[in-house]
């Protein structure tokens, strides 16, 4: 009887001891767990002079890359193929405009220490190989859209790293890229073959509907106009909105500095 007693208070005890282990343990390593947004910014991370390099920065570093690898040639196609003007106005901008952010993303990829890719990846090899198969409208809407939607993907995912890196390279990469992409999207948009149906249902494909911001308009009813919103008072300012005709983006920027010798 005594030793029923004792191997049943023993029992007791660890099933106590077990459940105070597995209520405590998700307290002492919630801060070590995978998937946590510490956990996450710290995954990958080294540091440089310029500061923290992220997993999040070096991915941007090579899409920026990629991205050349692809729309460069693309754009080179469309000069000697397409038969309208403003096809190859917008071949000439992906030149222009990747030539000179691929220099840039050498010369910061050297002095972080990242390797590059030298060639498209699959996709976009698929990519140029529609293009490649396309002629005449047909392939003005290939070039258009397909650059058009890359583009799109790509725009939001420069302004987070933009905002979130503590990498001073990386943040004037992003502001550059940012430029170049924006200058991009215009060009093509200015050629009328965008097929913005297509892009807005891609974009909410396996979405469900909610609805925010102000309530749909009602036909025939005027909306009140809204006031000025401007600062109070005799305020002096001195800077101006960015320079430019409508329509167009400013890319000039003076050249990176190449301490890597990337260059020569």
């Amino acid at each position: 009887m005594s030793n029923r007693r004792v191997n049943g208070t023993t029992f007791l005890i660890a099933a106590i001891v077990a459940t105070i282990g597995a209520l405590a343990f998700p307290v002492w390593s919630y801060a070590d767990r995978s998937g946590t947004g510490q956990a996450n910014v710290a995954a990958g991370t080294v540091n440089t002079q310029w500061g923290p390099l992220t997993a999040a920065d070096r991915d941007l570093i090579v899409r920026v890359r990629l991205a050349g690898l692809w729309e460069l040639p693309a754009g080179q196609q469309a000069i000697q193929r397409a038969p309208s003007a403003a096809i190859k106005e917008a071949g000439d901008h992906l030149i222009v405009g990747h030539t000179d952010l691929d220099k840039r993303v050498r010369i910061v990829a050297a002095q972080l220490g990242v390797e590059l890719p030298n060639q498209p990846n699959e996709q976009q090899q698929g990519w140029l190989q529609e293009m490649s198969a396309a002629s005449g409208s047909e392939y003005e809407y290939k070039f258009v859209n397909l650059l058009r939607a890359a583009h799109g993907k790509i725009f939001p995912a420069i302004g987070t790293v933009r905002n979130t890196t503590r990498n001073t390279l990386v943040r004037q990469l992003a502001s550059d890229a940012n430029q170049t992409v924006l200058d991009h999207i215009t060009i093509l948009e200015k050629t009328g073959r965008v097929d913005f149906d297509a892009i807005a249902n891609d974009a909410v494909a396996g979405t469900t509907a909610s609805p925010t911001g102000p309530a749909a308009p009602v036909p025939g009813q005027v909306a009140p106009s809204a006031p000025a919103a401007e600062a109070d008072g005799d305020v002096k300012t001195t800077s101006r909105p960015s320079p430019g005709a409508p329509g167009t983006v400013n890319t000039n920027r003076p050249d990176p500095e190449d301490t890597a010798g990337v260059l020569r």
